[in-house]
């Protein structure tokens, strides 16, 4: 036994390292965007360079999940991290905006392995009153990572490109691989695997066509265009019919009776508001930060950082509250949190001092901290082993399928907005490849100030209704976690002959 707790932290060297990996991926893109655009020209293909990473993690985080019960822990998260990447080797080298989408969708393969066998692999190893302070430490390396990434990401793209900032995975990758291979021993008997293909199938396409009706419904054809009727349609029969095929199917993609259990049920609902307001502040603030202060990539990584530090504070605080006293105070207090954190976004304008805004991330921090932590926790500890793997890939699916959404639908909502201020302005010589030009220190200086001016306007209006949107959308995330359970989790199946051990 005591082995084993020398050879754990190694493990758990390896799992923090895999966590750095694909959270720096999420944070160190945000402060590139903007140069992406402006060297494509592609604004309108923006959210898509989020979507496809998410989307193909959303599909594959349970396929893993269910695979990682099947088959151990181990070779699952040794295949993902080496797709993943392989994914960012791709991108660094992608030759226009399909391509980086393209390889993106490689990128979220991996990261769809990585992230939820991660968290498994820590409950697998951990007993219940280890394991808050231990997710604690996982979740708080995405607090590190909101400050590493986007002053990581800000400095690469103002002194060499935008296509280093996908080189800085290889290494950490390599890493978590050499640790998980060299101290993670399982000792299981492998069964038959049974995939929900079907379900993946109907998922996949559904949630494509519901994409591509959001991403292209009053910009490249109306809303009322046969196309996209045709594409909501569709997607409304699609995924109607993956959840009949998941209802029915033996191993299913989404194991629908975990939602029998009530704190699973409301954890899976509060995941996809949170998630969904994660997604927007990455992909946003950096917009706000650049095309309507002025600023540069490093400052926006600056303004973003503070985040991080009440990130790891909120992840410790909210792992040990929900041991002690159950998972609703520590969700309550870190969604009053983030509510009061977005709000105050909305009230932020071009003349607002820099200042605020860094304490504002100090309050979001916490709240993503505590929530998310709890979240994963809940997800782990009302479930025994044979469905851990399960549940926390329905709970890492969830979260992923509300920045899914989230992503499409601010993309579409600002896209749809500046399409408006430029028709508005087109008089005044006003087009939408001067919101791209207006997006990049360079090609900024080349705007006359005037039109600086109007363009800035413009995109604040935009990103203004945005951040109401992402308020009320926290609000319902918060109202989904008052009926969450005041009991600490109970351990159920904490150890049996199947769970995996440190070598």
């Amino acid at each position: 036994m005591e082995k084993l707790r020398d050879k754990r932290k190694y493990v758990l060297a390896g799992l923090m390292l895999s966590t750095f990996l694909a959270a720096v991926e999420g944070t160190v893109i945000s402060p590139a965007t903007p140069s992406i655009v402006a060297e494509f020209q592609a604004a309108s293909l923006m959210s898509w360079v989020f979507a496809a990473y998410l989307l193909t993690m959303a599909v594959t985080t349970p396929i893993f999940g269910k695979l990682s019960d099947l088959f151990g822990r181990k070779p699952i998260f040794l295949i993902g991290c080496v797709l993943f990447i392989f994914g960012s080797m791709l991108c660094g080298f992608a030759g226009g905006m399909e391509q980086l989408i393209a390889f993106r969708a490689i990128q979220g393969i991996g990261a769809g392995a990585v992230i939820p066998v991660t968290y498994t692999i820590v409950g697998d190893l951990y007993k219940i009153e280890e394991r808050g302070k231990v997710q604690g430490m996982i979740s708080s390396v995405w607090g590190i990572a909101s400050l590493v990434g986007p002053l990581l990401g800000g400095y690469l793209v103002d002194t060499f490109s935008w296509r280093w900032i996908f080189g800085i995975n290889v290494p950490f990758g390599l890493l978590a691989v050499l640790f998980i291979a060299l101290f993670l021993r399982e000792e299981r008997t492998r069964r038959k695997a049974r995939i929900d293909w079907a379900g993946a199938a109907t998922f996949t396409i559904g949630m494509t066509a519901l994409l591509l009706a959001l991403t292209s419904g009053g910009d490249s054809a109306a809303w009322n265009s046969p196309l996209i009727i045709g594409l909501l349609a569709g997607a409304a029969l699609l995924l109607a019919a993956f959840v009949a095929i998941e209802q029915k199917a033996a191993e299913p993609l989404v194991p629908l009776r975990l939602f029998r259990i009530r704190d699973i049920t409301f954890v899976s609902l509060a995941a996809i508001f949170v998630s969904t307001l994660l997604i927007g502040l990455t992909t946003y603030i950096p917009l706000w930060i650049q095309g309507v202060l002025g600023g540069s990539a490093v400052l926006s990584g600056l303004l973003l950082a503070p985040m991080s530090f009440s990130w790891i504070a909120g992840s410790f605080v909210g792992g040990r509250m929900v041991a002690k006293s159950g998972a609703r105070g520590a969700s309550v207090i870190g969604l009053l949190a983030l509510v009061a954190g977005i709000a105050g976004v909305t009230l932020l304008d071009r003349d607002s001092s820099n200042l605020i805004l860094p304490l504002l991330m100090l309050v979001l921090g916490v709240g993503f901290g505590m929530s998310l932590t709890v979240f994963t926790i809940v997800a782990q500890s009302s479930v025994g082993y044979s469905l851990r793997g399960a549940s926390t890939a329905l709970n890492t699916f969830l979260r992923t399928l509300g920045q899914t959404l989230g992503v499409a639908f601010f993309g579409t909502w600002l896209n749809a907005s500046l399409l408006r201020g430029t028709e508005r302005l087109a008089g005044e010589g006003i087009t939408g490849n001067d919101i791209n030009a207006l997006l990049s220190e360079q090609t900024r200086q080349t705007l006359p100030a005037e039109k600086i001016g109007s363009l800035s306007g413009l995109l604040e209006g935009g990103l203004h209704s945005l951040f109401i949107i992402m308020l009320i959308l926290t609000a319902l995330g918060l109202l989904a976690v008052l009926p969450l359970s005041k009991r600490p989790p109970a351990p159920r199946e904490e150890r049996s002959e199947e769970t995996p051990a440190a070598n």
